[in-house]
């Protein structure tokens, strides 16, 4: 679209040019009237082959060559720019749809995200920074153009229907993020997602409170309020300042270079059915363990060093991004 732009004001700059132009030329030369002189212009340029409105001296004839040489000239290349441009358009949002297509076939465990308003452009930056894969699904063709240029895979298409929900993976996906702008199309692509994929986890919005709960009926694992979010938010910033500009600094990576992650430990990990007295993960990988989260549910803040931890439990830990790498590496490694 920036291309076509350019294009047709290079072009229009050039018409302009050759009229104004063409214009003096026969003012100056012939004294035409300025419109006469306009008119004249306008039909030597588009070839019309209307007579002289008014008889040309030698020299105007002169001037009137060299003008239909310039004009026409710029008026031919005006058609074959502007016929380029539209095959090239046409051809290249053919191919571009396809790759698109290969590269969302191609994806596996990934996240969709329903939605790309202000929510949802919020949750793209997250996984993107997170270097996670996503695709991004909405009906609006500029907000597919605006996560495109931001480097996303996107499609324009109704995330509420089950054929979008299929032709963006949803069976491969391992989650989905429900950003539309009403709780009831939420509601709807959340009821679809989890007839194809049972399994996958969603979380979603809810513009009013009363929809929170329909929508956790619906499948949802996480619903969130944004305004009811703000609120706390609010109050958190003046009640205990400290602790809120901790959080935000650990979630945001805002000034400090260190994050929250979850790990989850393998049956056979090297790390499983240890405690955390015999890993010492802070003092040797430099990370420092929040709370485990159980295979049964249960979750254990700030757990004890006699902890043991076992196969298929959540570590919630904190760290540099290397560090949170070594513990990675550790977790996976198999015994």
């Amino acid at each position: 679209m920036y291309r076509l732009k350019r294009r047709l004001i290079y072009l229009a700059l050039a018409m302009l040019i050759t009229l104004a132009f063409g214009t003096a030329g026969f003012v100056w030369i012939e004294s035409f009237p300025p419109f006469d002189a306009f008119y004249m212009t306008l039909i030597t340029m588009t070839t019309v082959g209307y007579s002289e409105i008014h008889p040309l001296t030698r020299e105007g004839r002169i001037f009137n060559s060299f003008l239909i040489l310039f004009g026409v000239t710029i008026m031919f290349f005006a058609i074959g720019t502007m016929t380029q441009t539209i095959i090239e358009m046409q051809l290249g949002d053919l191919f571009g749809k396809r790759r698109i297509k290969r590269m969302i076939e191609k994806l596996t465990k990934h996240y969709i995200v329903c939605g790309f308003g202000r929510v949802g452009r919020g949750a793209c930056a997250e996984l993107q920074r997170s270097g996670v894969p996503f695709v991004v699904v909405d009906r609006n063709p500029e907000r597919v153009e605006h996560a495109l240029q931001a480097g996303m895979l996107a499609v324009q298409a109704d995330s509420t229907r089950d054929e979008t929900l299929r032709e963006v993976g949803i069976a491969k996906a391992n989650g989905l993020i429900a950003a539309l702008g009403s709780d009831a199309d939420n509601l709807f692509v959340i009821l679809s997602a989890k007839t194809l994929n049972p399994m996958l986890a969603v979380a979603t919005r809810a513009a009013e409170e009363e929809a929170e709960q329909k929508l956790r009926r619906a499948g949802a694992d996480a619903v969130f309020t944004p305004y009811t979010i703000t609120g706390h938010q609010l109050v958190q910033s003046l009640l205990r300042p400290h602790v809120f500009q901790f959080l935000d600094f650990t979630t945001k990576n805002i000034g400090l270079n260190a994050v929250i992650e979850q790990m989850r430990v393998g049956e056979e990990s090297e790390v499983a059915n240890k405690s955390l007295r015999d890993l010492q993960l802070r003092r040797d990988v430099g990370v420092i363990v929040l709370a485990i989260r159980k295979a049964d549910g249960q979750m254990l803040f700030n757990p004890a060093a006699e902890a043991e931890i076992r196969g298929g439990d959540f570590l919630v830990v904190m760290g540099e991004p290397e560090s949170l790498r070594k513990l990675e590496t550790l977790v996976a490694r198999a015994v």
